[in-house]
């Protein structure tokens, strides 16, 4: 059975990073929204929708980082070190 290089944990923490920090804005943002006595059923729905958006964008990031691996590994002067390049393919 062939081994499917492993994404760069560093270079994809670092790649999600601004994601990530525009997530916690938005919860922080819709928590802050709420009015006093309704925070949960002001906020929630929101918060929801922003931590749904940002777990497809890392899970879809986190597979594109592997395929391009598994793509360097196998192409000739290619990169073998997980990073992404510009011409990702899209899964």
């Amino acid at each position: 059975m062939e081994r499917l290089p492993k994404l760069d944990k560093g270079v994809y923490v670092e790649t999600m990073q601004q994601d990530f920090e525009r997530a916690m804005d938005e919860v922080a943002q819709a928590v802050n929204d709420a009015p006093a006595g309704r925070v949960i059923n002001a906020s929630e729905e929101k918060v929801r929708d922003v931590m749904g958006d940002f777990r497809a964008r890392a899970y879809q990031q986190a597979l594109q980082m592997r395929v391009n691996a598994a793509e360097a590994a196998f192409s000739p002067g290619g990169q073998s070190d997980g990073k992404t390049s510009g011409g990702q393919r899209k899964l």
